[in-house]
């Protein structure tokens, strides 16, 4: 599916479908506030909401974690070596953005020991508000939700007016539920990688990771050039430490690894995301679909329909979807349609809704066979989900001010898990984030 004037990134298949695609606005008919994100950490506020708290008893540290300037991969890399332990006995809910001040929950499995048996943390980019104890290590998706306090930059105060109008049409129809332009990296190819990963075409994986690409970092270009040499020694010694597994590909590569060893050296968190971001190339464009459809708030025959509060699904048949009792669970956000992130159990829907699904699949070059396949691979991510077309966004605010740093609008509201604050700013600003290049 080819989007107009969005090019395809470097080293992107051609044939195979998976341009990162611009959103389809819900909110078209108001007009956009423009404006800068992220200009500075303190603009950029999230706060997790846990799903449950520690007990006080277990073998596992619970933390409630600050960092600044940091993805959360980062930070597990800072509290392993802390603690002294392997990263994988590190747990949390989710990742959250680098570019921002953000307050999550975090497990370390240290059995016998207790916060008192450490010392206390000192980090300039990760702070600890408070630690207890609890029985089970801490998963991804074990959060209600996320509190977020955004400022927007570049914007004159009285375009708080729009941002107001767009955030209460939201607030009533409920807000596409796109997955962030962050989700697929700071190249804008992580999806790519993620197919690669499917197809089991290492190499091509490793050149969209590691090679020559227009948007790279300034610090990265040379180690590009000499990755595309073949100078993998010198390529991993020149890379910036902080792309940890960008440096763990390249160290296996500089050692005679295959490309096949060099990639099952990647960290699995890195791997998994990967994966996802493969999963939400093809929801965003099936969500496009729905939008432009006006459907986005029906639930129609052969959809799946997915229940907000237990994250169950059923398929809809014709009966449900005339009935008054699903219209008026609907309204109450009980339940809405549902997209594919699509793996080998990802639940299947019938009719149309299936048939538009399968082809934002099929573009891509990958088949439900592959997908089969792939799942040997023993990677999070890869048996699928589903994902509501569209969430809730609750407990709104909006002010327009100025400080020190200029004129801003400050929009706060609260979401649920897995959902975007950056879908909610789209349809607010309406720049497209692929031009805005500000989500890293």
């Amino acid at each position: 599916m080819t989007t107009p004037g969005v090019p395809i990134p470097d080293g992107a298949p051609a044939d195979t479908g998976m341009n990162v695609v611009a959103p389809r606005y819900l909110t078209a008919d108001v007009q956009g506030i423009g404006g800068v994100l992220k200009q500075r950490q303190e603009d950029f506020l999230v706060d997790e909401i846990p799903l449950y708290h520690p007990t006080g008893e277990g073998e596992h540290i619970y933390l409630l974690a600050e960092k600044r300037g940091m993805s959360t991969v980062e930070m597990i890399g800072v509290l392993a070596r802390h603690f002294r332990v392997n990263r994988r006995q590190i747990g949390h809910a989710g990742l959250k953005d680098k570019h921002a001040i953000t307050r999550q929950i975090v497990s370390i499995h240290v059995p016998g020991k207790t916060p008192d048996d450490f010392p206390m943390l000192e980090h300039p980019s990760v702070t600890i508000h408070w630690a207890d104890l609890h029985q089970n290590k801490l998963k991804r998706g074990h959060l209600a939700g996320n509190r977020f306090s955004i400022r927007v930059r570049g914007v004159t105060p009285q375009s708080v007016i729009h941002a107001r109008k767009s955030l209460e049409m939201l607030a009533s129809s409920g807000v596409p539920n796109r997955i962030g332009i962050q989700r697929f990296g700071y190249l804008h190819n992580n999806h790519l990688v993620g197919r690669a990963i499917i197809m089991g075409e290492q190499r091509t994986g490793l050149d969209l990771m590691l090679g020559p690409n227009e948007r790279s970092p300034a610090s990265q270009r040379l180690s590009r050039e000499l990755y595309a040499e073949g100078n993998y020694r010198d390529a991993f010694e020149s890379w910036p430490r902080v792309y940890r597994a960008e440096r763990q590909a390249l160290h296996a590569l500089a050692d005679g690894a295959s490309p096949e060893v060099a990639f099952s050296e990647i960290d699995p968190t890195a791997a998994s995301f990967f994966i996802s971001s493969f999963q939400s190339a093809i929801f965003n464009a099936v969500l496009n679909k729905r939008v432009e459809a006006g459907t986005l708030s029906e639930l129609l025959p052969g959809d799946v329909a997915f229940v907000h509060k237990s994250r169950a699904c059923f398929l809809v048949d014709a009966a449900d979807a005339a009935s008054r009792e699903t219209r008026e669970r609907m309204d109450a956000y009980e339940i809405s349609p549902s997209g594919p992130m699509w793996g080998s159990e990802t639940m299947r829907g019938t009719g149309e809704s299936y048939r538009v699904e399968l082809e934002e699949l099929t573009r891509t070059g990958v088949t439900l066979a592959d997908l089969d396949r792939a799942s040997s691979l023993s990677l999070e991510m890869l048996e699928g989900d589903r994902r509501p077309l569209r969430i809730p966004v609750r407990d709104v605010d909006v002010e327009g001010g100025m400080d020190e740093h200029g004129p801003f609008v400050r929009c706060a509201f609260e979401l649920p898990r897995g959902s975007f604050a950056t879908t909610v700013l789209d349809e607010i600003m309406k720049i497209n984030p692929l031009d805005a290049n500000q989500n890293g």
